[in-house]
């Protein structure tokens, strides 16, 4: 019982740190997966190119984003791209707006890699039929994939993308080693202050808990509507 009362006085005396946290998060997560989405498209459609060296740098590109620890990436763009001359720009008005983009840029380049396996699936899950129909009422290929294709393979991936964006909340707790005031960050400042680890570490639990959970409903919502929609 006193384990609760610890909860909930930390979380009355420290809500606003708290409340930063997800705020940050949530900004973090909504780039990434816009950023995300629009370079794994991108993607998708070199990794289906009949181009044979655009397909391969696209492939390269995925195994390697894939195949390697989001840690290492967002160390090597945050630390490892200075080192070469290459630095994000500070932006006045946006406080630690570096350690923001480093961070975004890693998730986002991270997350494409995955998208663009999530749409490339998609893609192909529909029936090669409705590409040639497209193209027999004389539509371009590029078009027939944008008008045609992609809303189809939207409704087949939403699920998917979905989970895609409930990981990227996760996920972003990963950025606090850079110096980001996300969730994570603040509740280790919080544990510093009052020494109730436990505590705190239930707290951020339970608002990761209550983002992914809320995301979740939403997406399951907008698929349905989706559903309903086509039928």
């Amino acid at each position: 019982m006193q384990f609760f009362v610890n909860v909930w006085t930390t979380l009355e005396k420290y809500n606003s740190f708290f409340l930063e946290g997800v705020q940050n998060t949530l900004i973090i997560a909504v780039f990434t997966v816009l950023f995300g989405t629009i370079l794994g498209i991108l993607m998708a459609m070199a990794r289906l190119s009949n181009f044979k060296p655009l397909r391969w740098l696209a492939t390269a590109y995925i195994e390697f984003f894939r195949g390697t620890p989001l840690m290492v990436q967002l160390m090597f763009i945050f630390y490892g791209l200075p080192m070469i001359g290459i630095t994000f720009p500070e932006v006045s008005f946006i406080e630690n707006f570096q350690r923001f983009a480093a961070g975004i840029v890693a998730m986002s380049l991270n997350s494409c890699a995955y998208v663009a396996e999530i749409i490339r699936s998609g893609i192909q899950a529909v029936d090669k039929g409705q590409m040639e129909a497209a193209r027999s009422l004389g539509f371009k290929k590029s078009q027939s994939m944008t008008l045609v294709i992609l809303p189809q393979a939207v409704k087949n991936i939403l699920p998917a993308l979905g989970n895609e964006f409930i990981t990227v909340i996760k996920e972003s707790s990963i950025v606090s080693v850079i110096g980001i005031a996300d969730l994570m960050y603040r509740t280790n400042g919080v544990k510093a202050k009052n020494y109730k680890t436990l505590e705190c570490l239930f707290i951020a639990a339970v608002i990761y808990f209550i983002m992914t959970f809320v995301s979740s409903r939403l997406i399951a919502l907008m698929e349905r509507r989706m559903n309903r929609a086509h039928k």
